[in-house]
């Protein structure tokens, strides 16, 4: 038993050796000829010590070897220091459970992501409507009207709201609103364009609200007991057409009872 673990050793010294060896051009080169996948020769460059050549030359010789652009680009990045950019499936897996589309969402109970169900609301406007002929924004009051006198998601303080927003879009786009409640029916007053009209009590029903980032594009929202139980919803942007606002649009709704 001995006698062989002596006979291994200049084996496992020389695997350590090369192991601890930073791969070059002529490494990669060798790994292509032996024919290795693609993705395996990617893994590869990406996962060992880099002592590459990068010149013009070099990359032209890498290329005349059989080297695809994908290896080549992994080789470069890699050379230069630059982390490579987050695949699709990373951007996913930093989400929170339960979190898997754009859109609005509570926790529930169980301390789950659920999806906030959104509600079908009608807008029309009020009588401060005026449009600016200049770049078409519309600067007064809307009035949202939706069907109901509760809505079908109940919750209880706190809650706790998350909002995954479209690419490109900021969560202050986003309004807050604190219903009116009737027999058949909740109504809000809402701003068109993100224009408040000062006279026409645009901001009679709009909460402000802080948000926390919790992953990338995903951010936080927490209704706290002093803001008292009522209906809620929050309206994205885009949930009217300034060109027609005798129409319909969506607002993620939610009764909180207690």
């Amino acid at each position: 038993m001995r006698k062989t673990l002596f006979a291994m050793l200049p084996l496992l010294i020389s695997s350590a050796l090369f192991a601890q060896q930073a791969l070059n051009n002529e490494g990669v080169m060798n790994l292509i000829k032996a024919g290795l996948s693609e993705g395996l020769i990617i893994s590869t460059i990406t996962a060992s010590p880099a002592a590459y050549d990068i010149s013009a030359n070099a990359l032209v010789a890498l290329k005349t070897s059989g080297a695809t652009d994908k290896e080549i680009s992994a080789i470069v990045v890699k050379a230069s220091g630059i982390a490579a950019p987050a695949s699709a499936n990373a951007v996913a897996s930093a989400l929170p459970a339960g979190i898997d589309g754009v859109g609005v969402y509570y926790k529930n109970k169980d301390g789950v992501w659920t999806s906030l169900p959104a509600e079908i609301v009608n807008f029309k406007t009020g009588g401060y409507l005026k449009s600016l002929a200049t770049n078409g924004i519309v600067k007064g009051d809307v009035n949202g009207h939706l069907v109901g006198a509760h809505s079908k998601t109940s919750l209880t303080f706190p809650v706790t709201i998350a909002v995954y927003l479209p690419e490109g879009t900021d969560i202050m786009e986003y309004q807050l609103l604190r219903f009116r409640e009737h027999s058949d029916n909740r109504e809000f007053r809402s701003v068109t364009g993100g224009v408040f009209h000062a006279s026409g009590g645009a901001k009679r029903d709009l909460i402000e609200f802080k948000s926390d980032k919790i992953a990338p594009r995903v951010f936080q929202i927490v209704l706290e007991t002093s803001m008292g139980k009522g209906e809620y919803g929050i309206v994205p942007p885009g949930a009217y057409s300034s060109s027609n606002m005798a129409s319909g649009g969506k607002v993620y709704t939610t009764s909180v009872i207690e």
